[in-house]
């Protein structure tokens, strides 16, 4: 799916520059970073679901630890 990335003219002048350090497109640099942030979200997302389900039933004991 095409998608139209409208960036400042700075943002644009440093993926430029990043892109040409890397000998890689710019476009392949922004997608890259979306990947990048997806993962990272979804891990992040999935850590609190966890922590939330977990933490309540250790945390007697964590509160023990912390004393």
């Amino acid at each position: 799916m095409a998608m139209t990335l409208r960036l400042t003219d700075d943002e644009t002048e440093a993926l430029r520059l990043r892109a040409r350090r890397e000998g890689r497109s710019m476009q392949d640099l922004a997608r890259a970073a979306v990947r990048e942030y997806i993962d990272r979200a979804s891990r992040d997302e999935l850590l609190d679901e966890v922590m939330d389900e977990e933490l309540p039933r250790y945390a007697e004991a964590l509160r023990r630890l912390g004393e």
